[in-house]
């Protein structure tokens, strides 16, 4: 048989390469939208980082978490940018990913609460590296402190680690946020010893320790009387 004989299809090449000419013009935009977009979103994160840590308040990892979420974001519209260059339809992209990052909240839900709670301690910090805290019925130094946990060191060198959620959502106790504090204590006596002269050397003790502060003055006096005697109550202010 003959080529006519087989009716194969003829191919217009001047289609076909304006089709060519039309996509890699199209790709090329593509490209370039991706490089002048990576570029903005380096720069874009850059300043961001610069502009968060200029505040005496912010932390750096803080900062760094934020200049990156923006730059991830800026980065995820440059992708629907070259999907709507190169003539894909981002439409449905976008809902799947929507629905995807939904179900992915769902499922991370208490990570993310933790991440948030770290991102708060971080930027308002009621306390420091080195304080001496309370919170959700743990006590101890704090060691660390990053988007997701609190470490502590415990009164017997043992690690705690809470999450930032529990620590942001309760009650806290610092005591290391002020320079001075009070030392309170009870003094039993016994009615058969010399309570007055007890109470005289407590005292002189107190005027002679140089860790006592002399403002507010330290104080002696009698706080109780039990059964077996006086209780004397002992209070100075000291350094933290």
């Amino acid at each position: 048989p003959t080529l006519d004989s087989l009716h194969l299809p003829t191919i217009d090449f001047d289609k076909l390469g304006t089709l060519f000419v039309v996509y890699g013009v199209n790709v090329l935009g593509a490209i370039v939208i991706a490089i002048v977009g990576w570029w903005v979103a380096g720069m874009g994160e850059r300043m961001s980082r610069r502009a968060l840590l200029s505040s005496s308040h912010m932390d750096v990892t803080v900062a760094a978490f934020l200049s990156s979420l923006g730059r991830y974001a800026m980065l995820a519209i440059v992708l629907v940018l070259m999907l709507q260059v190169v003539g894909i339809q981002a439409t449905s992209l976008v809902a799947v990913l929507g629905a995807t990052s939904l179900a992915i909240g769902l499922a991370l839900q208490g990570t993310l609460s933790n991440m948030a709670a770290g991102v708060m301690l971080l930027i308002f910090r009621p306390f420091h590296i080195g304080d001496n805290i309370e919170v959700a019925g743990k006590s101890g130094t704090v060691k660390n402190l990053n988007l997701f946990m609190t470490e502590l060191a415990g009164g017997d060198n043992v690690q705690v680690l809470i999450p930032n959620g529990q620590v942001w959502g309760q009650a806290l106790t610092n005591t290391s946020a002020y320079a001075t504090r009070r030392v309170s204590l009870r003094v039993p006596v016994a009615f058969e010893k010399d309570v007055p002269g007890v109470a005289a050397r407590l005292r002189d003790f107190l005027d002679r320790d140089a860790r006592v502060q002399k403002s507010p003055a330290p104080s002696v006096g009698t706080a109780a009387l039990t059964d077996a005697g006086v209780e004397l109550s002992v209070e100075a202010w000291a350094k933290s």
